[in-house]
């Protein structure tokens, strides 16, 4: 049974992850994995999922500006320090597909990937996408998990996923969506 929001963003943070974590506790699940760019979702999170093991995916370096990080590492530190793992990685569904785009226009099939799961709401797209991140950085334990993305800031969107490397992204299964915005 999945949870319909009439729209997108950081309204539906709170009642997003209770929805998580009612899901993730009915399927045994042990790992999270959230989208926080500035921390704010992701210290909410591990309040939330206390004794879940929380990994927080956040932008990478140069993302916003050259060589500077959008996550204060003082909040790093504080979500270190509460055991959250803080993962910061180039995104899995554009990175340097998007730099070749903004030079030479064209199509590049991960953008496409992007753009498809898009269909689904930019939180679902954000969702898939950050769990390949912690993957990638060997965050994961490659067990189920509950991937939870937003649009903007905060939360809107939780899927339950059997997670993938970005090597292996077709072996990922997305198994359901907990709660999504209806409209986006």
């Amino acid at each position: 049974m999945g949870v319909w929001f009439d729209g997108p963003g950081p309204a539906n943070t709170e009642r997003v992850l209770e929805c998580a974590l009612e899901r993730a506790r009915t399927l045994g699940l042990k790992e999270v994995v959230v989208a926080s760019s500035k921390g704010d979702t992701a210290r909410k999170a591990a309040e939330i999922f206390n004794g879940f093991r929380v990994i927080a995916v956040t932008y990478h370096c140069g993302f916003k500006a050259p060589f500077e990080t959008v996550m204060d590492k003082a909040v790093r530190r504080d979500l270190e320090k509460r055991g959250v793992d803080v993962v910061q990685a180039t995104h899995a569904l554009s990175g340097l597909e998007r730099s070749l785009a903004k030079k030479h226009s064209g199509v590049y099939p991960v953008l496409i990937i992007a753009d498809t799961l898009r269909l689904f709401g930019q939180g679902t797209k954000v969702a898939v996408e950050v769990s390949i991140m912690a993957a990638d950085a060997g965050a994961l334990t490659g067990a189920d998990i509950v991937s939870i993305g937003g649009t903007g800031r905060g939360a809107d969107t939780a899927v339950v996923l059997k997670p993938a490397n970005q090597s292996d992204l077709f072996k990922m299964r997305i198994r359901e969506i907990v709660c999504k915005p209806r409209d986006f």
